[in-house]
């Protein structure tokens, strides 16, 4: 018993120990240091590893709050560094680097998933590479920031990690699929029906393939792990096989 008393404490501290080195490695990745770690620990906290009234310690507040405060932020990058472009291109620059897609790629550029406090049946699933994980904790990073640095520190780290994508988008401004509703309008055809034909894989991960159908035309299909990427995939397999360029708008 006294072995097993002083062992409690041990590994107790060890675990402390552990998780102050993952939260100074974050901080080295992502170049800002917190004056209040908890606000950090918090952002990292994934709901499965917490239990009872202290589930209101997840990430989840700090992520509503980081939501809104990156959607700030990025529209005054843009108005700043697109004096020229109207309204519609803005948003449709802006839906591109908030989206959830967007949010999970910057947090695997800094191995947030490393970070990541989850509860051991989450983890074993694979939640550290899931993409709605990553991109929760990612805005709950950017709240965490604001709360703990102000506006100037969380436009600061919001231009080191989103700036790169800003000035040069990595996927077209208008989407595969509103480009072919685009075209379809443009040769008098009815709005594109998809239509789910599988999904398959976990139920915690699964993959999805969809089919995109037009009068008179062959259909085409797409896979993705939702239905909007698959729709999104079959879209551009429709464009690319009718010869429509899928530019990308720098």
């Amino acid at each position: 018993m006294a072995l097993g008393g002083a062992l409690g404490p041990a590994i107790h501290d060890r675990e402390m120990t552990s998780r102050a080195k993952i939260r100074h490695d974050l901080e080295a990745r992502i170049g800002y240091s917190f004056a209040e770690p908890d606000l950090l620990e918090s952002a990292l906290t994934h709901i499965s590893a917490l239990s009872g009234k202290a589930r209101a310690s997840s990430y989840q507040r700090l992520e509503f709050l980081g939501d809104h405060v990156l959607g700030l932020v990025v529209s005054d990058m843009l108005y700043r560094a697109y004096p020229k472009a109207e309204e519609g291109e803005l948003s449709r620059r802006l839906a591109d680097l908030v989206r959830k897609e967007t949010c999970a790629e910057i947090a695997r550029a800094v191995d947030l998933g490393a970070a990541i406090k989850l509860g051991a049946s989450e983890a074993n699933a694979g939640g550290r590479r899931r993409t709605a994980i990553l991109a929760d904790v990612c805005e709950a990073l950017v709240g965490a920031v604001f709360v703990d640095g102000g506006y100037p520190a969380a436009a600061a780290l919001i231009e080191h990690l989103w700036g790169e994508r800003m000035r040069t988008p990595v996927r077209p401004l208008r989407d595969p699929k509103t480009m072919l509703q685009e075209w379809a309008q443009g040769r008098g055809l009815p709005t594109p029906s998809y239509r789910e034909v599988e999904r398959r894989g976990p139920h915690h991960d699964p993959e999805f393939r969809v089919v995109v159908e037009l009068p008179d035309l062959l259909p085409t299909e797409g896979f993705g792990r939702s239905k909007r990427a698959a729709e999104q995939a079959a879209a551009a397999a429709f464009l690319a096989r009718e010869g429509v360029l899928l530019a990308h708008n720098g």
